[in-house]
């Protein structure tokens, strides 16, 4: 992972629409214009050796991550324990752990990255997303994919082929159930404005991330998404596509939308010596963590959930030093 200068892509933007929607307050508090926020992916532990977490403290770990300043906190969407895949995620439904995530704690973003879309109604999908957006005060970002585990379509009886037609149509569902009186007709089902859904989100429309293509052309994601969650890659490689994505943004007349990214990444108590490679993510100090931070936030990323999963010294210590060093170079 190289450390590498970039100028900034926002200056190329007219200075009056230099600011992203206003969105619920989750969304309005993780991403600011031309600034980088760091949140932390649920759970919040080191399971080196095993796909399985042990969910050991891990609310009051959300707490303590509130109480330091992390700006977010992120699960995953896992139906099955796929094998091949190596993570079981958080373990729990995802909007059941939402909702009592809410119930815990006050402030702080409570993120999804991201929802299959093709492995559940769309129905569902968007009361439960509005129930925990309103239960939670605006705090919900709800991140959006096509699923990448071809192992759960059969168990769930549909064609892994079809989940990018499928994400489309329940993208397009969810968007309407959170309008008034919903007009729709797709595969899911069809609506003609006399019944309703509730409740509706605490914004005008619920803040829905894309992530990756799911399977769809980067100009239906440039002209569909409240943001991007985009995977780690070479600072070089990330920079153009981000660079050519802002400028379909652009083209589509669309105000700047925010971008995120994950990344692993396991604290070594020297800041002497190269930085070590990890899965999507890298071991190092806090100095070189900064700095790459910052690369980030000058080639147009705006948000990144750290997964600690590799993390080798003590998680709560890491998180107070994260805190202490990291969180205060990017307070807005």
């Amino acid at each position: 992972m190289e450390n590498i200068e970039h100028k900034s892509l926002y200056k190329e933007i007219p200075f009056n629409q230099q600011q992203f929607q206003r969105l619920n307050k989750g969304y309005n508090s993780v991403f600011k214009f031309g600034r980088m926020s760091v949140g932390l992916v649920t759970p919040v532990e080191d399971y080196i050796s095993s796909s399985v977490p042990t969910m050991r403290d891990h609310i009051a770990r959300a707490q303590l991550a509130e109480e330091l300043g992390f700006s977010s906190i992120w699960l995953r969407d896992v139906p099955f324990n796929v094998p091949s895949f190596g993570d079981a995620g958080q373990l729990f439904d995802p909007f059941v752990y939402l909702g009592f995530l809410a119930a815990q704690t006050k402030t702080i973003s409570l993120g999804v990255a991201s929802i299959v879309l093709p492995l559940r109604h769309p129905a569902h999908v968007a009361k439960a997303a509005a129930s925990v957006d309103v239960l939670s005060n605006g705090r919900l970002i709800l991140g959006v994919a096509s699923g990448d585990r071809p192992q759960e379509y059969p168990a769930m009886n549909i064609n892994f082929e079809d989940r990018g037609k499928l994400f489309r149509h329940s993208f397009d569902y969810i968007r309407q159930m959170h309008t008034s009186d919903p007009v729709l007709n797709n595969v899911f089902g069809d609506f003609m404005g006399d019944i309703d859904m509730l409740p509706k989100p605490t914004s005008k429309k619920l803040p829905l991330l894309i992530t990756g293509s799911s399977q769809q052309s980067s100009e239906w994601i440039a002209g569909n998404g409240d943001g991007w969650m985009l995977y780690p890659r070479e600072s070089k490689i990330q920079a153009r596509i981000i660079q050519e994505w802002n400028e379909q943004v652009k083209v589509l007349e669309r105000a700047p939308q925010p971008v995120m990214q994950p990344l692993y990444f396991d604290l070594r108590e020297s800041s002497v010596g190269k930085p070590q490679p990890i899965h999507l993510g890298f071991r190092s100090g806090v100095g070189y963590l900064i700095d790459y931070l910052k690369s980030l936030e000058a080639i147009g990323v705006n948000h990144v959930a750290l997964n600690l999963r590799y993390n080798q010294s003590n998680i709560d210590k890491t998180l107070t030093t994260l805190a202490e060093k990291v969180l205060i170079e990017f307070k807005s």
